[in-house]
């Protein structure tokens, strides 16, 4: 076990020193065998990921301080990317993107962007402006897991770092105006001045490039000129994202219902979670849901599923899936279109936005790890 991990810190060393003036050289993936025990057994082994403390205690976290990995390059080890610059769809500068590809999708103040994982992959966050409103998008390629957050800490603009420690396989940021430490799929700072705080979240979308482009053909997408040499046409994780038994930190607990690197939508609701596979809303769906005392309309297809609390005015309404690669997603039996961000852009409501719901997607495991026995989407 400890030569595997040894080889996939050295792994991670190359991607933290790839600066803006030096070469990167490319991990060799056959290096990475991580820790390849079944996801219903993930291994307890603490010699791989071990902390420089045995406190058992929780020493000022939220979380159990024992469980606080130190993933290898160390704080700003990963790069974030502070000054992004962005093209056109329609641009030779992204032709570096296949339809296929993933991408995190927003829009504000009418600016349209797009994020490739394969970007993320190697920062994991970009500090990003939308007319001096300050946005972080951050995301971990270990639990497949995104957001957006408004860029503020303690009340004023901050950026967010990668502060090289894990939870539960998950991403740990920094704030660089307190440094205090929040965990991504937590959704909350679990150390530091600003602890039992929760970022405030932005409304973004995760799918494919192809949908993306068909929903806003106008966006802009994140350029390869992130000011750092990277090889990015290359997954620098090996076969993680298809391996099943392949974990290169301990998740506790585990949850054998699901494959474990199946990507899934969920619904987040104080401590619990209700989960939407993608396959079950092939061919586009609309539903409503009565989930943790609160009703929800989920829509989506095999690429892309969003989701919004209804509030009194809407519970009446009756919604239908209505993509024909446009900006309408769906529609209701009261004559309004909408957006995929929940925006009702034709008929009588033209203008009201539908209530975000608290959601992201996920690895399986990752989601069933950090809010346990999730309950499951059954049609």
């Amino acid at each position: 076990m400890k030569k595997k991990i040894y080889l996939f810190t050295i792994m991670l060393i190359f991607i933290a020193c790839g600066g803006n003036n030096d070469d990167m050289l490319s991990p060799n993936p056959s290096n990475m065998t991580g820790d390849n025990t079944s996801g219903d057994n993930t291994s307890d082994d603490n010699t791989q990921d071990d902390n420089t403390s045995d406190d058992n205690t929780n020493s000022g976290w939220l979380i159990p301080f024992s469980q606080v990995k130190d993933g290898g390059p160390g704080k700003d080890g990963i790069p974030s990317i502070n000054s992004p610059r962005f093209v056109k769809a329609n641009d030779a500068g992204a032709n570096f993107l296949e339809d296929t590809d993933l991408v995190i999708g927003i829009i504000k103040g009418g600016i349209v962007r797009a994020y490739p994982h394969l970007i993320l992959d190697w920062h994991e966050i970009v500090n990003d402006s939308f007319n001096q409103d300050f946005v972080s998008i951050n995301y971990c390629p270990l639990t497949g897991t995104a957001f957006g957050w408004k860029s503020v800490s303690n009340g004023e603009k901050s950026t967010f770092g990668v502060s090289g420690l894990l939870y539960n396989a998950n991403l740990i940021l920094y704030d660089r105006n307190t440094d205090s430490y929040w965990s991504q799929l937590k959704l909350q700072c679990v150390s530091g001045a600003l602890i039992g705080d929760e970022p405030i979240l932005e409304r973004i979308v995760e799918t494919n490039w192809g949908t993306w482009k068909a929903l806003y053909p106008t966006t802009r997408v994140l350029s390869l000129d992130t000011g750092f040499k990277r090889n990015y046409d290359f997954y620098p994780y090996g076969d993680y994202k298809t391996n099943q038994g392949f974990f290169l930190f301990s998740v506790t607990p585990t949850n054998n219902e699901l494959p474990n690197k199946e990507r899934v939508y969920a619904i987040i609701d104080e401590h619990v979670s209700k989960v939407y596979q993608f396959g079950k809303f092939s061919g586009g769906k609309a539903i409503k849901e009565l989930f943790n005392g609160k009703e929800y309309l989920v829509v989506g297809n095999e690429n892309l599923i969003n989701s919004f609390e209804l509030n009194e005015s809407q519970l009446n309404l009756n919604f239908e899936y209505d993509f024909t690669n446009s900006e309408v997603f769906f529609k209701d039996d009261e004559g309004n279109k909408w957006s995929v961000f929940g925006e009702a852009i034709e008929g009588p409501r033209t203008g009201e936005m539908l209530n975000a719901s608290k959601a992201v997607v996920s690895y399986w495991f990752a989601i069933a790890a950090f809010y346990p026995n999730p309950e499951r989407y059954i049609e």
